[in-house]
C-alpha cells in the first residue's frame, strides 16, 4: 500500500514539476512578447512624434507660402491696375493725336472708304492722296480681309 501511495505521490510531484516548467516557459515567452511589444510601441511613439513635428513644419511652410502668394497676388493686381491706367492714358493720347493731325484724318477716312468698298480711283479723288499711298492703303486693307 505504501508503494501505491509513493507511486501516486511521485506521479503528482512529476506532474507538478511538469506544470511548473510549462508555466515558467509560458511566463518567459510572455515576458519576451511583452518586451518586444513595448519596444515596438516605443518605436511607433517616436515615429508618431517625428511625424507630428514634420506636419507642424509643413503646416508652417504652407502658411508661409500662402502669405507669399497673397503678397504676389496683391502686387500683380497693383501692376495690372497701373498697366490699365497707362494703356488708357496711351489710348487717350493716341486719340488726341489723331484728332489734331490732319494727315491722319485723311488716312483714317481713306481706310474707312476702303472698308466700305470704294475703289482705288475714288479714294485718290476724294482723299487727295498720291496714287502710291492710296494703293498701299488699299493693298493693306485687302491683306487684312484675307488674313
Amino acid at each position: 500500500m505504501w508503494l501505491g501511495v509513493a507511486i501516486q505521490t511521485g506521479l503528482l510531484v512529476l506532474f507538478a514539476v511538469g506544470i511548473y516548467l510549462w508555466v515558467s516557459r509560458q511566463q518567459r515567452h510572455m515576458q519576451l512578447q511583452q518586451t518586444t511589444l513595448e519596444k515596438q510601441l516605443e518605436y511607433a511613439a517616436k515615429q508618431w512624434a517625428g511625424s507630428q513635428h514634420e506636419v507642424e513644419e509643413l503646416r508652417a511652410g504652407v502658411i508661409g507660402v500662402g502669405q507669399r502668394v497673397l503678397q504676389l497676388d496683391t502686387g500683380l493686381n497693383q501692376l495690372s491696375e497701373q498697366l490699365t491706367a497707362q494703356l488708357q492714358l496711351l489710348a487717350d493720347k493716341q486719340q488726341a493725336l489723331e484728332l489734331t493731325d490732319p494727315e491722319s484724318k485723311i488716312y483714317s477716312r481713306a481706310m474707312k472708304m476702303v472698308q466700305l468698298g470704294a475703289d482705288l480711283d475714288e479714294i485718290i479723288r476724294e482723299c487727295e492722296l498720291p496714287r502710291a499711298e492710296a494703293e498701299l492703303l488699299f493693298n493693306l486693307h485687302q491683306q487684312k480681309k484675307q488674313g
